[in-house]
């Protein structure tokens, strides 16, 4: 496994990506990217939902592989507490669009129940990927990983973990059917870009 990071301050120079990058230990040596490429993301991980939004806009969330883990909460943006008035972004839109644009997508106020559990949204968003199923590991491998940090706040992190888990199971909005490919849509062209 190989993980990167692209440092960026949110709703000024960019969002925060943190990429990971898996495969096999059998069969040769992989070679990695270091940035996620659109239309290349198996699991999407979003912690607001105006950053589900940007996660959709840039191509990192795509109907043929992603599933789709995103926080129906909202920070707003400096560019919505500018507006006079009501400025705030529709997050219905996100929303419409998190469903046409995800695989599967798994949606819920993660933050709330982070708080509840006296922890941070990143236990919950820890719990609601394992009940994605979406990656190849046990529950038990997920809160053991939890419980070798060790630290003073893994209980309550056990506890966010927990919630997150039932909350995504009660987020899971589901799959969408595959699209039809360009060809029975009646799309012909070259080869190279009908693949």
């Amino acid at each position: 496994a190989q993980a990167t990071s692209v440092a960026g301050v949110s709703q000024r120079t960019g969002a925060t990506i943190y990429y990971v990058e898996m495969a096999p230990a059998a069969g040769g040596t992989p070679v990695f990217s270091l940035m996620p490429a659109a239309g290349d993301v198996d699991v999407m991980i979003s912690a607001e939902w105006m950053e589900a939004g940007r996660a959709i806009l840039r191509g990192y969330v795509t109907p043929d592989r992603t599933t789709f883990i995103a926080s129906t909460h909202r920070n707003l943006a400096v560019s919505e507490k500018m507006v006079p008035g009501d400025g705030v972004a529709d997050a219905e839109a996100v929303r419409e669009a998190a469903i046409q644009s995800a695989r599967r997508l798994i949606a819920a106020d993660f933050e709330t129940a982070a708080v509840r559990a006296g922890s941070v949204i990143s236990a919950t968003l820890f719990g609601a990927l394992a009940a994605s199923g979406a990656l190849p590991f046990p529950r038990a491998a997920y809160e053991d990983t939890i419980r070798q940090s060790g630290g003073k706040g893994t209980e309550a992190s056990l506890r966010a973990f927990a919630a997150g888990h039932d909350a995504a199971l009660q987020g899971d909005i589901g799959r969408n059917e595959p699209a039809p490919s360009p060809q029975a849509a009646g799309v012909t062209g070259p080869a190279r870009l009908m693949a």
